[in-house]
């Protein structure tokens, strides 16, 4: 069975424990490159589903613009 895709609340939390990590530089310079990595990885992840988000609420309105005009007209 595939691995489960994060959610993008759990994305922008281990985003904000990576930095957390970084931010109290005690990371050997190999884990902070695997650390950057991650988060940039998570990052773009995040973009994406906002971008899918946005893609969809936009479908939307423009299915149920022409309705809505329709009936205001009737």
């Amino acid at each position: 069975m595939g691995k489960k895709q994060m959610t993008y609340g759990e994305a922008v939390m281990r985003i904000r424990e990576i930095v957390d990590e970084i931010e109290r530089g005690d990371l050997d310079v190999d884990l902070l490159s695997d650390r950057v990595k991650e988060a940039m990885r998570l990052s773009r992840l995040c973009n994406d589903k906002l971008l899918k988000i946005d893609g969809d609420v936009r479908k939307a309105f423009e299915e149920m613009l022409p309705k809505q005009i329709e009936e205001e007209a009737e």
